[in-house]
C-alpha cells in the first residue's frame, strides 16, 4: 500500500494465474474513527493471454501434440508471434533440439474477442528428470507469457514378479520361473536383482502371535481370559522342549536376533520388493504394532514372568465371575452366555492340551449353564408337538461342546438332566440341519465323548466329503461361509476341523492338510480377534504332529547353483539371498526345493528388472490383472461405452479405464497401482474411500498414476472403473496396472501397457 501526498492509496498486489472475475473488497479506518469500504470486481486479465494446456508429466519417447492457447481480449485485431521453448531446468539452456522442436516461433493474427489453439509437435528425449518449458507470445501493443516445470518419467520402468515356493514335506519339488528363463530373447531387458527367500517351518508364526493375546487392551472377560490362555500356553511350551526354551533366550538376550529380521514384522522384511515404502500406506501402524508383539517373544516366555502374570490374570477373572457363574462381556454388565460358555470351553482345551490348571471358575460356569439349557428347554415345551420338531442351532452344539469336557469333574446335575438329554438327542438327529461346520464339529465332539460312536463318525465324513484338497492350499472348504456371525468365521472354523479330525478320527493326514491352510491363511494376512489367534494356536501347536519340534532347513538351488543359508531367523528357519546385477542370469528360473521333514514350509523367488514399458508383457500368479480401455459415448439411448480399438482415439474423448482382478485366496494390504498416458486427464482428481461389490478400498488419484489401497480382498473377481480425459494429441503409452500384497510380496501381478494414437478432432 502506498499514499500520494493527495491521500489517494495505490494497492499493488498479486494474483492467482487464473482467467476469471474476482471480488475486491477493502475497508479503511482514520485516526478520528473515519471508517471507508470499498467493493469492486476484478477481471484477471491482459489484452493478449497466453495460456499453455502442458500435461502432468512427459514420458521418455512419447510423441505430443503441444497445444497453447493464445486469446485476444482487446478491442483491436492483434498480430504477432508466439513461441514454445524447452529449457534445461537447472543451467536453462535450450533443449529444443532435444524435443526436436524444430519451429519454436509461429505467426497468429487474431480478430477481437477470438481465441486460437496453436500447436507443436514435439518427441520427448530419452533423459529422465525435469524440463521448463516458456510459451510467449507478444504483438506491437501488448504481450504475455507462461512458463513450468514438467517431470520426464523413465519409459523404462522396474519390474517386480514373483514365483511362490509352496511345498508340503517330506517332498522335493520342481519349479520353472518361465519368465526368467526367457528373458535371454530380449536385448533390452536389464537384471536388477533375484531374491530368494524361504520359510522353513511357518508354525513359529503361531508363536510369534501369542503377545497379541496378552497386550490386547481391552479389559473385558473374554480377553481377560486370553491373557491366561496365552500365557499357560507359553509355559507349556516352553517346557515342552529345551530346545524351544532354549530359543526363546536367544530371542531375550542375543543382541544379533533383536536387531534383526527375526522378530520383524512380515509387512517391513523385504523393504526393496515393496512397490509403495512401508510410510506411505495405511498400514504403518499394523506393521509397528506386529513389531512390538514380536519385540516382546523373549519376555513372555520368562518362567517369572509368567507365573506372575498368571496369577494376576487369575485374580482378576475370579473377581468378574458372578455369584451364579456367569460372566458379562465387562464388568457391570449383563451375563453373557456366550462368553460364559466360551470360558468355560477354553479351560476345557487347556486341561485337554496337558496344562496343569486350576478348573474351580469352569466349573462355576459349568452350574451356570446348566441352569441356562433348562430355561432355554422349558421355553420349547410350550410349542406343540416340540419333540418332533428340531430346536438345535448353534450355540446348543457349543454348549454341548464346552460341557462335556467336564463330565467327570461335575455331573450334569439332576434339576438339568431331562433338558441336556433332550439337547443330546436333538443333536443326534438334526445335526445335518445345522448350517455351519463348526457347529456340526461341536456336535461330533460332544457325542464322541458321550460314548456315541456311529453319529460322530457320519459327521465327520460328511464335513470331508464337502472339503477340496489342493497340495499347496491342504484341506479347506470352497462354500462361502465368511459372515458376521461367530460360527461362521473362518479360520476359527479351520481350527476346528483340525480339532475335529484329531478328537473323532484320530485322521493325521486330515489334520496336516488343514494345518497347511491355516498357516497359508497367516502368510498373506493377519490373525485379527483374540479369538481367532486363540483357537488358531491351539490347534496347530496343540493337535496333531508337534510342527515345533522341527529345526531342518529347507533346501533351494536355482539352476545348479545350491543356496546357503546366512543369517537364518530362530524359529521360523526364514533366510534370504539376494543376487544382484550380473549374478542373475535366465538359468535361475529353473528351481528345485526340498524338505525333509513333514510340515508345510513356503517361499519365493522375487525377481526384478528393468524394461522398455512397451514391452512389458502380462504377469500373473496367484493374482490376475487385466486393463481395458473403453470409449465412453452419449446416444440417444443413454450412455454406452465401447472398447478402444487399436489404441485409436480423439482429444477430449472420454475413457473409462476398467481393471479386472481376479485372487484365488484372501489377501490383506493390498497396493494396486494404474499408470496413465501423458496426455491423458484424469476426471475424478479427489482420493476417497469407496464402496463396490462388497469390497471396500481407498482411492488416491496421483498425478502419474491412481492408487487403490485394499484392507482386505477376500478371494474372487472384482471390477475397478475409473474415467480420464484425453486432452492431448499424440502417440503414447497408457503405463500398466500392478498389485502387490504387502503383507506378503510373493503375490504380485500386473498387465501390459498399450500404445495410444490421438488425434485432433
Amino acid at each position: 500500500l502506498s499514499v500520494n501526498s493527495d491521500g489517494i492509496v495505490t494497492i499493488d498486489f498479486d494474483m492467482p494465474e487464473a482467467l476469471t472475475t474476482w471480488k475486491f473488497r477493502a475497508y479503511a479506518h482514520g485516526k478520528e474513527n473515519q471508517v471507508g469500504i470499498f467493493t469492486q470486481e476484478v477481471v484477471t486479465q491482459k489484452e493478449l493471454m497466453i495460456q499453455p494446456n502442458a500435461p502432468r508429466f512427459l514420458r521418455e519417447n512419447d510423441k505430443l501434440e503441444f497445444a497453447v492457447k493464445v486469446t485476444n481480449l482487446s478491442e483491436q485485431e492483434q498480430s504477432g508471434q508466439i513461441s514454445l521453448n524447452f529449457l534445461d531446468a537447472i543451467s536453462e539452456e535450450s533443449r529444443d533440439a532435444e524435443f526436436k522442436n524444430i519451429e519454436s516461433k509461429k505467426d497468429f493474427t487474431l480478430t477481437p474477442g477470438q481465441s486460437k489453439g496453436i500447436i507443436w509437435n514435439i518427441e520427448v528425449p530419452l533423459k529422465p528428470g525435469f524440463v521448463k518449458y516458456k510459451a510467449v507470445g507478444s504483438t506491437k501493443t501488448c504481450s504475455d507469457g507462461e512458463e513450468g516445470l514438467l517431470p520426464i518419467l523413465s519409459s523404462r520402468v522396474l519390474v517386480t514378479e514373483s514365483l511362490p515356493l509352496p511345498i508340503n514335506g517330506p517332498a522335493e519339488k520342481e519349479f520353472k520361473f518361465e519368465k526368467l528363463i526367457e528373458s535371454k530373447n530380449s536385448k533390452t531387458l536389464e537384471h536388477k536383482d533375484v531374491t530368494v527367500e524361504i520359510t522353513s517351518n511357518p508354525a513359529w508364526y503361531a508363536v510369534q502371535a501369542l503377545p497379541y493375546l496378552i497386550e490386547f487392551p481391552h479389559e473385558c472377560s473374554e480377553q481377560t481370559f486370553n491373557r491366561i490362555y496365552a500365557n499357560k500356553l507359553a509355559q507349556y511350551i516352553a517346557n515342552s522342549d529345551k530346545r524351544i526354551k532354549n530359543l526363546f533366550n536367544i530371542w531375550l538376550k542375543d543382541e544379533q536376533y533383536n536387531k534383526g529380521t527375526a522378530l520383524k514384522s512380515n509387512l517391513e522384511k523385504n523393504q526393496h520388493l515393496k512397490d509403495v515404502a512401508l510410510m506411505e500406506t495405511p498400514w504403518v501402524l499394523d506393521a509397528k504394532n506386529e513389531s512390538e508383539q514380536k519385540h516382546n517373544i523373549g519376555v513372555l516366555f520368562e518362567e517369572s514372568r509368567l507365573e506372575k502374570e498368571l496369577e494376576s490374570a487369575s485374580k482378576k477373572l475370579k473377581e468378574m465371575q458372578s455369584s451364579d457363574g456367569s460372566f458379562p462381556w465387562f464388568p457391570g454388565g449383563h451375563p453373557n452366555v456366550f462368553i460364559t460358555n466360551y470360558i468355560m470351553a477354553g479351560y476345557g482345551r487347556l486341561r485337554q492340551a496337558g496344562c496343569d490348571i486350576d478348573l474351580s471358575i469352569a466349573l462355576n460356569c459349568a452350574d451356570y449353564m446348566d441352569k441356562e439349557i433348562v430355561k432355554w428347554y422349558e421355553r420349547i415345551i410350550k410349542i406343540d408337538d416340540y419333540k418332533n420338531k428340531c430346536h438345535l442351532d448353534s450355540f446348543i452344539a457349543f454348549y454341548l461342546y464346552g460341557r462335556t469336557f467336564f463330565l467327570k469333574d461335575k455331573k450334569i446335575q439332576t434339576s438339568s438332566k431331562t433338558a441336556f438329554d433332550f439337547f443330546v438327542s436333538q443333536a443326534k438327529k438334526y445335526w445335518a440341519k445345522l448350517n455351519n461346520r463348526m457347529g456340526q464339529a461341536h456336535i461330533a465332539i460332544a457325542l464322541q465323548r458321550l460314548g456315541e460312536k456311529e453319529i460322530p463318525v457320519k459327521i465327520v465324513n460328511s464335513i470331508k466329503e464337502h472339503s477340496v484338497v489342493e497340495e499347496e492350499m491342504g484341506r479347506f472348504w470352497r462354500e462361502d461361509e465368511i459372515g458376521f456371525s461367530w460360527n461362521k468365521a473362518d479360520i476359527e472354523t479351520q481350527a476346528m476341523m483340525i480339532e475335529l479330525f484329531s478328537e473323532v478320527t484320530n485322521d493325521e493326514k486330515a489334520v496336516s492338510e488343514c494345518k497347511i491352510w491355516l498357516l497359508k491363511q497367516k502368510q498373506t494376512q493377519a490373525w485379527k480377534t483374540t479369538k481367532a489367534t486363540a483357537d488358531a494356536i491351539y490347534s496347530l501347536i496343540l493337535r496333531g504332529t508337534n510342527l515345533l519340534s522341527s529345526d531342518k532347513l529347507v533346501k533351494v538351488k536355482l539352476g545348479n547353483l545350491e543356496i546357503k543359508p546366512e543369517k537364518v531367523e530362530a524359529g521360523t528357519g526364514y533366510y534370504e539371498k539376494i543376487f544382484t546385477g550380473n549374478e542373475v542370469n535366465p538359468e535361475m528360473g529353473s528351481i528345485k526345493i526340498s524338505k525333509e521333514d513333514n510340515g508345510v514350509a513356503w517361499g519365493a523367488v522375487h525377481w526384478q528388472y528393468l524394461e522398455d514399458m512397451n514391452k512389458v508383457t502380462p504377469f500373473e500368479n496367484n493374482l490376475k490383472l487385466k486393463k481395458t480401455l473403453f470409449l465412453k459415448e452419449n446416444t440417444e439411448k443413454g450412455s454406452i461405452i465401447k472398447p478402444v480399438e487399436n489404441g485409436n482415439l480423439q482429444v477430449g474423448d472420454l475413457v473409462v479405464v476398467r481393471i479386472e482382478l481376479k485372487s484365488d485366496r484372501d489377501l490383506e494390504f493390498v497396493h494396486m497401482k494404474d499408470q496413465r498416458g501423458s496426455g491423458m486427464e484424469p476426471v475424478n482428481v479427489l482420493s476417497r474411500y469407496k464402496w463396490q461389490d462388497g469390497l471396500g478400498y481407498y482411492e488416491a488419484t496421483k498425478d502419474a498414476a491412481s492408487h487403490f489401497y485394499i484392507d482386505y480382498l477376500p478371494k474372487g473377481t472384482y471390477v475397478f472403473e475409473y474415467e480420464v480425459r484425453i486432452q492431448l494429441a499424440g502417440e503414447y503409452q497408457t503405463g500398466f496396472a500392478e498389485i502387490q500384497c504387502m503383507y506378503a510380496p510373493e503375490f504380485n501381478s500386473h498387465s501390459e501397457s498399450f500404445l495410444l494414437h490421438v488425434k485432433q478432432q
